[in-house]
């Protein structure tokens, strides 16, 4: 790329104007306490922190009340067009605003996420690798970032792994895990020799776990790109259609799944490797809908923590593909149906008592 005339102080500058406006206009999404968690890393990013440092209350609601303060000014604002190189971008075309970006070492993201938020970041690009014939980015620092803490997305048939918000997100799937999750979490940490007896054992072993744990967040974007079962341009339809609703919910939930357990997600590709670290994680953190569709991992897993038996655990990620399969059927037909009576209200209220239900029974 040629006479590239790159500022990235400026760009950073209009990333985040845009990343305040999504919050502005989106932080209604979320209950209290959700929206208190994702505050809490985005304050603990722009002081950069680590992820299991907390400061002074005080300090916190200032911050807050400023960030309220300014979402207040910007409710109304519209998203702003990125300037780059004398030309002038929709916030949403990746694809152009990368080509001119990567070169000089730099990723921009831009799309939508759960309840349609948008969703902005710019990061350093650390190294780039290509994986099953796609193109993954392992991405270092971000100069600008919203609400939302991905680890890892697709964009543009691309696969980012974003490192700053990884570590936040994976400390507070550590932090806030249920009791049920944690024998699994203690083969993890058995396995990898780190002894529990250790002041601050997690923290002091974090950035180990998520090195070992990043193939995971990897190959699932990697299996939901690969997936061929739930048409990816039907599912967009199905999600913009029921946006905030247990329809995505349920859409999110059974696609996440297919991406999981297809011949190319992150289940594959540990029992490939044999990676009952890994494995032993994913079950620690599987959990809500997910788990009630899918009970089946843990339950595997538990046999191979005693047994050893590889074929338990590839017999069990099979029956988790066959049921999502399933369950995207469902979410199919009661879509249809919906649009042929021009019921939304219908739709939502059919899939609502399907999730109320025995899911296994459907």
């Amino acid at each position: 790329m040629q006479n590239v005339n790159f500022k990235k102080d400026r760009l950073t500058h209009q990333v985040k104007g845009n990343c305040d406006i999504s919050d502005a206009k989106h932080a209604g999404l979320y209950s209290i306490c959700g929206l208190a968690l994702r505050l809490r890393d985005l304050f603990k990013w722009e002081n950069h922190l680590d992820p299991w440092v907390e400061k002074d209350s005080g300090e916190v609601l200032e911050w807050i009340g400023a960030k309220e303060e300014l979402w207040e000014h910007l409710y109304e604002n519209d998203y702003r067009h990125l300037s780059l190189n004398g030309n002038t971008f929709d916030p949403f075309d990746t694809k152009n605003i990368n080509e001119f970006l990567i070169p000089q070492g730099f990723l921009y993201g831009g799309g939508y996420a759960q309840g349609l938020k948008p969703t902005f970041f710019l990061a350093a690009i650390e190294k780039k690798l290509t994986i099953d014939n796609l193109d993954v980015f392992i991405l270092g620092r971000e100069f600008a970032r919203d609400l939302l803490t991905l680890p890892a997305l697709s964009q543009n048939d691309q696969v980012l792994f974003r490192k700053d918000s990884a570590r936040l997100f994976f400390w507070d799937q550590l932090f806030y895990m249920k009791k049920s999750g944690h024998p699994f979490l203690g083969y993890a940490i058995s396995k990898c020799g780190i002894d529990k007896s250790e002041p601050q054992y997690l923290q002091k072993n974090m950035d180990y776990l998520l090195n070992l744990y990043q193939d995971t967040y990897l190959y699932h974007e990697i299996g939901e790109i690969k997936d061929k079962d739930f048409d990816r341009n039907l599912w967009r339809e199905i999600i913009a259609a029921h946006p905030q609703s247990v329809v995505e919910y349920f859409a999110r939930t059974v696609k996440d799944l297919l991406a999981d357990t297809n011949a190319h997600g992150t289940l594959r590709h540990m029992v490939h490797d044999r990676n009952d670290i890994s494995l032993s994680l994913y079950a620690a953190f599987f959990d809500g809908l997910a788990r009630s569709i899918f009970p089946e991992i843990r339950a595997a897993f538990t046999w191979f923590y005693k047994s050893g038996d590889w074929e338990e655990i590839e017999a069990a990620i099979s029956t988790g593909y066959d049921r999502a399969r399933h369950c995207k059927d469902i979410i199919i037909n009661i879509y249809q149906e919906g649009l042929d009576r021009e019921d939304i209200r219908w739709t939502e209220k059919k899939i609502e008592n399907i999730l109320n239900s025995d899911i296994h029974k459907m």
